[in-house]
């Protein structure tokens, strides 16, 4: 039997795609003390608007893995550029908290089309059983690739030009993903007879009955708080908390002068260690129970960020915290994508799978928003790190009693 290569038109097109739409959508915490400044803001107002645009993404998302499947790929992808290039555009020349924050609504609808919810669907249906989690694994990889480039190229257009016109830019970059759409076409899903004759709101009602998919969504919920807080806010955070850069240092010489650059390469280091990481967990996923390996990386995610806020923040302490939270970083995507495929099916993989990513984006928009809010009432970001200590813990445990394997077609899980 000939093997079915791992590298696909498809894959390479979805990777591009989610690489693009990542490395805009990881800087905008570099954007946070800018804007603030301009204006005049508290900190809470822009943390604001990039929690509404979790929020956003979250809801998002299960309408465009619908549109996706019940239209087209490529006219949910198209949607999602336009939602995405729009809200950059009018955001340049937004100058009221309001504003900003009703804008990145429409970029978090935008993030929704052109992200993870739309592509890994894609992906899966044109994967072979055998690729399929490694196939996830590289997608999701993209966008840590994205998040590399993502904030210390934010950094330095900030030096070379005002951040309109750096939002202006990325608009542009948002729209030229449009042209590798031609070379994205994925093949119907393969699917067994009764899935594909099981109309979208039978499998939304079967899997509302399932336990597994309640206790899925809860668990996805940590991961977005974790990840949105410290995209946000982490430059800042660094910027202001760090330790300064010893003269003559080997960070010093390597270019990094300042605590605000610091911040921008902890994001990009965060993104670098996590391309291991995930890939590491597509392999994992392919020979072990996914619901073992997401409980560990939760447990880990605990483990680093606790002892993390409890050292001294030095730029020893940074690095090291980017790398260990680098590596655990977006490793549930793909197991919780596959782990979704595995149980219902690939039939209606986009709609569950944005379902289930609606409660990350919960996740994140409590996330964004607390580490703004708190920071303003007491200064610092201490409660809100706990907070995700807490909800962390919480995921590993609830990933435990799930039942990995294929539910029936009739009903609940057999």
């Amino acid at each position: 039997m000939t093997k079915t290569p791992l590298f696909t038109p498809v894959l390479i097109v979805g990777c591009v795609i989610i690489l693009v739409t990542f490395s805009v959508r990881a800087s905008f915490g570099v954007f946070q003390i800018p804007i603030a400044e301009e204006f005049g803001w508290p900190r809470s107002y822009f943390s604001l608007a990039i929690a509404l645009q979790n929020l956003a993404w979250g809801i998002g998302q299960p309408i465009f893995g619908a549109i996706a499947e019940k239209i087209g790929d490529r006219v949910a992808i198209i949607l999602g550029a336009l939602c995405y290039a729009a809200g950059l555009l009018l955001s340049s020349v937004a100058t009221t908290p309001e504003a900003h924050q009703m804008l990145e609504v429409l970029v978090g609808f935008g993030i929704a089309g052109t992200g993870f919810g739309v592509i890994l669907a894609v992906v899966g249906r044109a994967s072979s059983d055998e690729n399929r989690s490694m196939s996830l694994a590289i997608a999701t990889a993209a966008g840590s690739a994205g998040q590399i480039f993502g904030a210390p190229m934010a950094e330095w257009m900030l030096s070379h030009m005002p951040w309109q016109q750096v939002f202006v830019v990325f608009s542009v970059m948002i729209l030229a993903t449009l042209l590798l759409l031609p070379f994205m076409r994925a093949p119907a899903p393969m699917a067994s007879r009764t899935e594909l004759e099981e109309s979208l709101g039978g499998m939304l009602l079967r899997a509302a009955k399932d336990p597994s998919f309640a206790m899925i969504f809860l668990g996805f919920f940590s991961c977005g708080y974790q990840l949105a807080f410290i995209t946000a806010h982490f430059p800042a955070f660094v910027t202001e908390l760090c330790s300064p850069i010893a003269d003559g240092g080997m960070l010093y010489n390597l270019g990094i002068t300042s605590t605000s650059a610091l911040g921008a390469i902890a994001i990009s280091l965060i993104g670098l260690a996590n391309v291991a990481g995930t890939l590491t967990a597509g392999w994992l996923g392919q020979r072990y129970t996914k619901k073992y390996l997401l409980a560990g990386i939760y447990t880990l995610r605990t483990i680093v960020a606790g002892v993390f806020i409890l050292m001294p923040i030095t730029p020893g302490s940074v690095l090291l915290f980017s790398v260990l939270m680098g590596a655990l970083w977006l490793a549930t995507v793909p197991l919780t994508s596959g782990l979704i495929a595995h149980i219902y099916g690939l039939r209606y993989m986009g709609t569950l799978y944005g379902i289930v990513f609606l409660s990350h984006q919960i996740g994140g928009f409590f996330g964004v928003w607390l580490g703004g809010k708190m920071y303003d009432i007491y200064g610092d970001y201490t409660l809100v790190w706990w907070i995700g200590v807490g909800v962390g813990a919480f995921s590993a445990l609830i990933h435990l009693p799930i039942r990995e394997n294929r539910t029936g077609q009739a009903g609940l899980p057999a």
